[in-house]
């Protein structure tokens, strides 16, 4: 069978992550240099689809690192309504792997209008996002043909460590994401056969994470709808019990991704509350009763270990969609570059 190019993609992410550390290190500095000059109060983030993902890891990171609140700002707010945003001692991260959509563009431009300092992370320096910005973060991720984003993603949230490590002079934090490409060889070689094997059969799923792992799972729901044709939605292992639990029953696939962190207590719990409820669980990061463990990395930094878990999943759902009959490069009535308003 001739291999994917998701699949390609998925195996180059180490090789990835590597790339954007050396050739971006200069451009991080200047960024992160940038940001200590303004001390900001408050950053936003401008994204869609898996970059808003991205965003949502670096919220928890940054809030969680550097006490410094950081929120989603609507795109439409600039590119349909038109309304300026004051934002004098702010920072806006924009995170877009085409930099091309014109309503992330409209946003970031704003942004830097009303007094922000404007960051682009991107695959591609010369777009009108990194144009319309303070300071371009390149990727270096190289062409990734399948429409389902990976090595992209990855390196967005990469580009968003590297520059908290270096604004705020985090020595564990530089050290972890320096360590990443090792991680992430060991991740995409990881068998999670387990979770495939169940949601082959799958017509929905939950996908569970605490903290910066809410991204991922995010991610995860993401990338099972659009490749396999999963109606997954994701939330943080506390919000499900909030109600979306009571649909849970016997043999409802539950994906919970746990790491070695002050959340994983938490996670585990609701991950048994769940399995006695009858549900398939699957869970890293921890043994709970009534759930199949999942491998993970071990002995990862609490900033890095959820992200760490993507590299296993994209080799699994890449796999996935196949067995339920999907092209894993095309899923249905999407394209690679999304342009909204």
């Amino acid at each position: 069978m001739t291999q994917s190019h998701m699949a390609r993609e998925v195996a180059e992410i180490p090789d990835a992550v590597a790339r954007f550390l050396d050739q971006s290190r200069d451009a991080v500095g200047r960024a992160a240099e940038g940001l200590r000059a303004r001390d900001p109060a408050v950053l936003t983030t401008v994204a869609r689809g898996s970059s808003d993902h991205a965003a949502t890891y670096l919220k928890y990171a940054i809030e969680l690192q550097a006490g410094i609140p950081v929120a989603s700002v609507g795109p439409s707010v600039a590119s349909i309504y038109k309304r300026p945003l004051r934002l004098e001692r702010a920072g806006c991260i924009g995170i877009s792997q085409s930099g091309q959509s014109p309503d992330i563009v409209d946003m970031i431009r704003a942004a830097g209008d009303g007094g922000a300092l404007s960051i682009a992370i991107t695959n591609h320096a010369d777009s009108p996002m990194a144009q319309s910005s303070a300071h371009c973060l390149a990727l270096h991720a190289g062409e990734e043909k399948s429409v389902a984003a990976t090595k992209t993603f990855v390196n967005s949230v990469v580009a968003g460590l590297s520059l908290l490590a270096e604004w705020r002079e985090d020595g564990d934090l530089r050290a972890a994401v320096a360590a990443l490409p090792d991680a992430f060889a060991q991740s995409v070689a990881m068998d999670w056969s387990p979770l495939s094997d169940r949601l082959a059969r799958a017509a929905s799923a939950y996908v569970l994470g605490r903290g910066p792992g809410n991204a991922i799972a995010n991610e995860v729901a993401l990338k099972l709808k659009e490749t396999s044709g999963t109606h997954a939605e994701a939330y943080s292992s506390a919000e499900v019990l909030h109600g979306p639990s009571a649909i849970v029953q016997a043999n409802f696939p539950v994906l919970a991704l746990g790491v070695e962190d002050a959340a994983l207590p938490h996670v585990v719990a609701t991950a048994e509350r769940l399995a006695e409820q009858g549900a398939d669980v699957f869970l890293t990061g921890a043994d709970a009763k009534g759930a199949t463990r999942l491998p993970a990395v071990s002995g990862l930094h609490p900033m890095v270990a959820p992200l760490v878990l993507i590299g296993s999943f994209y080799a699994c759902v890449e796999g996935l969609a196949r067995r339920r009959g999907f092209d894993p490069d095309t899923p249905p009535h999407l394209r690679k570059v999304t342009e909204t308003v």
